[in-house]
């Protein structure tokens, strides 16, 4: 048998493509020959090294297949000719399956209706699909292993298991037979083993090379066998160990690195004494070092052997603190690397988030990486949008739906994108920004019908001679409607082929832009609306998934609008779209010696820098999963591969990626996601080997440039907190009552609303806050008090009770909200019935004044300055003097605060009643100031006295100095050296700041707390 292999410090590809041409130089055999490889990505990469390797020169080179990938084409191309049934879609497959699960009555009486969504079948449907390939690349029938595979000591749920997995023995097996179709892995494996018999009987006349296989299915196995076998074939494999002992290389568990070519080896029928080594010049300590470090758990005692140091030069570690951190110094080490002429390197990692963050990192100093993963085609632009729609469909166009598609830049709705834009701001500012309006297009035109009730304009259209202006609300809202029409006219369940038509119409829609926008498209795309829609890989793609879907999932049962959206990102996952995508005539390239790389991809690659990054478990190595539907004793007894296995195969990138690169950089984060991160098993051993032997490995200088990367030259001090100092005249010569004690714990507020005049915009779907519960209560005592404002009616517990059942109704809240606060609103009415029934019956109220209004005069150095407020109620008793009411649902002030004068409310209110501030009211002298805190709750009311019984200070000091605090307050801003200082006050933050954001109050006291101020 012609087996060799080439070691792994060895530049794999380059070694063959030079043997190659050596053994014949210009192509002189009959025929270009044959050299099959594992991949499409190492089938280029070979074709490169070839390039190298001629060096210009002339030559007649092979044909290059990759045969681990279903391809017809590429099958075909090796001679393979054998009458087999087509192969089945792949969207057609996981529809039949996801139907079979619909209608399997087992997982019907166990689940209920957990599974009766089709976005819940889709994913259990590529589950069973991926079960069928991994046991058809395995070699095992499922058909007659799997009644083996439940003992009787196994739970019930796993012979419940084993029944619904009779789709795939039984029932799929006999609809490919009636359709005359085939698994398309089945067909791609039985092809391979008709190559091999072809070879067997029939030996070509040209070489035919097998390189790079590392791990393969039975199929492969038997090419392997053949290509070994013939008179001009060879397999050379990458790697193989030839100093293990044969103690240890006869028990390699399945999740060590070299498990793989052993089972190809045991497959072929070879041992390790039988294999050519194609030595190279190359030093051997690196091989050595990851050896000891990666021993089975039987050969770990030999650490303790040989303590001599180790080869680690050209190693090092990049520990991040997180993925960002990481992301940048990657990027950084990367960036250093392209920037020394002929210099290669590449990323290789399994962490797609990983991957997009260095890409995105990258083009900060204007590199474009080409990752070979590619996006995920529901990423991309066109995709996100489709699923948009979706979303906002079955949210009946609420306002967080709707906006996301408005502003998306694919949308149009027949205008330019910029006055699509600028509609969809002035549709969010007017009718979308707090409480949300009634579901639906006939919600957003109550919304408008009630703000042109309030005079507020709304027609802002645009004008010819200026671009991205606001269309007027009501026409804005027709388009709206006709472009949602085909997916809101639907009701109930639907089909799902007429579900995604309709999506498909309503993007089209949107999508459409005005004629003069769509002069860079061709012409029978600017004829077909929404043309742009579908430009560019991006748009092929969808567009090919989108109709095989319409295509076969009318089979499927019919589904609400609600399962959409997840349905199409179910059907989506999976899907790769690889390339530089969206650049604009190709201006901008992939940098030619800078790479990022899955670990698949980068399999007999070679860099002069490589960062392994992602070096954290569950990442890279993969966390160890059986899957959905065979335990780990039930996979052995099947005869499937075990989950380790594929920590074997990582194990195996892992080590050859760091033996090829000249330079070796392992990169991990602490914390991940927000959770802290752990090593990888290999770093952790890795580690400890090394430190046995007094070793370690150096932190690469990366970790130290992105500690600078955004630091100023010369260091930089933090910006202290504003102080503004607005001119005299433009400072604020009247406030409200409430508005005094937010002047004294954030004066920045008062800048903000009075001088900048900057109004806080509501948010979108502004949900019932506190404050509407306390509005509900102020309205319902008012009303109450109002009615009766001296005598106290012998029913009024009913009275209360329906004055909070109709201020409840007036406020529209949903019905959740009415359900939860109508019993809390019951029980502030009987409390205040029982507070105010001991109240009239003791005759200390004569009258009762609500929601009184006062409006006072200072007259200060800098002009008039006028204090506005209103009282919830004020009580005059029978001897002229009164008592001040506050009500609060929320935490009412404390008594010592009301004394340092920081909640000074209702001493202000007590101080201008005494001075006959209030409207319609006699000077009063204040008797009494009370907060009734109202919440309905298990203690559902409380009165507190301010200040109280036990205060060094009464309530005549108070309320007599608080006009002269006050007067001090205004002269004191009369100031012009007097600054409007943000939340200046240690302790003193407000409980709702609105303006704390616009004063980034948050960064400068992140700063003084550094600083240790």
């Amino acid at each position: 048998m012609n087996i060799i292999t080439i070691p792994a410090s060895e530049p794999f590809l380059d070694r063959v493509a030079t043997e190659w041409l050596s053994r014949d130089p210009a192509g002189q055999t009959d025929g270009p020959g044959l050299v099959l490889v594992p991949s499409r990505r190492a089938g280029r990469a070979l074709m490169e090294a070839f390039l190298r390797a001629l060096d210009e020169k002339a030559a007649l080179l092979p044909r290059i297949v990759a045969i681990n990938d279903v391809d017809e084409d590429a099958l075909a191309s090796i001679g393979i000719d054998v009458e087999l049934p087509p192969a089945v879609e792949p969207q057609r497959r996981l529809a039949v399956l996801s139907m079979l699960i619909l209608k399997a009555p087992i997982l019907r009486a166990g689940a209920g209706d957990d599974v009766k969504s089709i976005d819940r079948a889709w994913p259990l449907a590529k589950a069973l699909a991926e079960l069928m390939d991994e046991a058809e690349r395995s070699g095992v029938d499922l058909a007659q292993r799997l009644p083996e595979a439940v003992e009787e000591r196994f739970s019930e749920h796993w012979q419940q298991t084993l029944k619904f997995l009779e789709i795939v023995t039984s029932v799929w097996p006999q609809w490919l037979a009636e359709e005359g179709l085939s698994n398309p892995v089945a067909r791609q494996i039985a092809r391979l083993k008709a190559q091999a018999q072809g070879w067997m009987e029939r030996p070509p006349a040209t070489p035919v090379w097998a390189v790079g296989f590392a791990d393969g299915s039975a199929a492969v196995s038997d090419v392997l066998a053949a290509v070994a076998r013939l008179p001009m074939g060879l397999v050379a494999l990458p790697g193989v160990d030839m100093e293990l002992s044969d103690a240890l290389w006869a028990t390699l568990p399945d999740a060590h690195p070299q498990a793989g070519l052993k089972e190809i080896l045991d497959d072929l029928g070879a041992s390790r004494e039988v294999l050519e080594v194609w030595r190279c010049d190359r030093d051997l300590g690196r091989e050595r070092l990851m050896r000891d470090v990666l021993l089975p758990e039987g050969g770990i005692s030999a650490w303790g052997e040989d303590l001599s140091e180790r080869e680690i030069s050209r190693l090092s570690l990049l520990p991040a603190e997180d993925q960002q951190q990481e992301a940048q110094a990657i990027a950084l080490a990367l960036r250093d690397v392209v920037s020394i002429p002929g210099r290669t390197c590449a990323l290789i990692t399994p962490d797609r988030s990983l991957a997009q963050r260095v890409a995105t990192e990258l083009l900060r100093f204007g590199i474009y990486a080409d990752d070979s993963a590619g996006e995920a085609l529901s990423q991309t632009p066109a995709a996100v949008f489709l699923r948009l729609i979706a979303s906002a469909a079955a949210a009946e166009l609420s306002p967080v739906a709707l906006l996301s598609v408005l502003k998306h830049p694919l949308a149009a709705l027949g205008m330019t994108p910029g006055n699509c834009r600028a509609s969809a701001r002035l549709l969010e500012r007017l009718l979308l920004r707090g409480p949300a309006p009634a579901p639906g297009i006939a919600g957003l035109r109550s919304a408008l019908e009630e703000l042109s009730r309030k005079n507020e304009p709304a027609d802002r259209g645009a004008t010819a001679d200026a671009p991205d202006q606001p269309e007027g609300l009501e026409v804005f809202i027709n388009r709206i409607e006709a472009c949602f029409a085909p997916l809101l006219s639907l009701e109930g369940l639907v089909p799902l082929p007429e579900l995604l038509e309709a999506l498909v119409n309503v993007a089209e829609k949107l999508a459409t832009t005005a004629s003069e926008e769509d002069q860079d498209l061709l012409q029978e795309e600017r004829d077909r609306p929404g043309g742009r829609l579908w430009l560019g890989e991006d748009g092929a793609a969808l567009s090919r998934h989108l109709a095989s879907l319409i295509v076969h999932t009318g089979i499927l049962p019919s589904q609400s609008m609600a399962h959409l959206d997840a349905f199409l990102n179910t059907s989506m996952a999976g899907q790769m779209l690889t390339g530089l995508r969206g650049h604009k005539g190709g201006v901008e390239l992939a940098h030619p010696r800078l790479s990022i790389l899955g670990v698949l991809e980068a399999r007999l690659l070679a860099f002069d820098l490589v960062v392994l990054g992602g070096l954290n478990e569950a990442v890279w190595p993969p966390a160890t999963d059986p899957g959905p539907w065979l335990s780990r004793p039930m996979r052995t007894r099947v005869g499937l591969p075990s989950p380790e296995r594929q920590i074997g195969a990582s194990a195996h990138d892992f080590v050859s990626s760091a033996l090829t690169a000249g330079e070796v950089v392992f990169s991990n984060a602490a914390r991940r996601e927000g959770a802290p991160g752990v090593p990888a098993r290999w770093m952790v051993r890795l580690a400890a080997f090394l430190e046995g032997r007094g070793q370690h490995l150096p932190v690469h200088p990366a970790l130290e440039w992105q500690k600078r990367l955004d630091q100023p030259l010369g260091g930089a001090s933090p910006v202290p907190p504003p102080e503004p100092r607005p001119p005299l005249a433009l400072r604020p010569r009247r406030l409200s009552i409430t508005e005094i004690d937010k002047w004294k714990q954030d004066p920045y507020e008062i800048y903000a609303r009075h001088i900048l005049r900057l109004k806080v915009l509501p948010p979108l779907e502004e949900g019932a806050e506190h404050a509407d519960f306390g509005m509900v209560v102020h309205d319902a005592l008012d009303e109450m008090f109002k009615r009766f404002p001296e005598s106290w009616p012998e029913n009024a517990p009913v009275i209360l009770r329906h004055s909070f059942a109709d201020a409840l109704a007036k406020a529209k809240m949903r019905p959740a909200l009415v359900a939860w606060w109508s019993p809390r609103l019951m029980r502030i009415a009987d409390w205040v019935v029982s507070m105010e029934g001991e109240r009239r019956e003791q005759g200390t109220a004569r009258y009762c004044h609500t929601e009184v209004t006062a409006s006072f005069e200072l007259n200060v150095p800098a002009g008039p300055f006028r204090i506005r407020g209103r009282a919830d109620r004020i009580d005059i008793d029978d001897d002229g003097k009164a008592t001040i009411f506050d009500y609060k649902t929320g935490q009412p002030p404390t008594g010592a605060d009301v004394e340092r004068g920081w909640s000074a409310q209702l001493v202000i209110e007590a101080a201008l009643l005494a001075v006959g501030a209030f409207e319609d009211m006699p000077v009063a002298e204040t008797r009494a100031m009370l907060y009734w805190h109202l919440t309905g709750g298990r203690d559902p009311g409380r009165e507190q006295e301010v200040p109280s019984s036990r205060s060094k200070t009464d309530a005549a000091t108070l309320i007599g100095e608080a006009l002269e605090r006050l007067r001090q307050l205004v002269e004191d801003y009369d100031d012009p050296e007097r600054p409007y200082r943000s939340q200046p006050w240690a302790g003193r933050v407000p409980r709702f700041a609105d303006y704390a954001q616009l004063a980034r109050v948050e960064e400068w006291r992140a700063a003084y707390s550094e600083d240790g101020e």
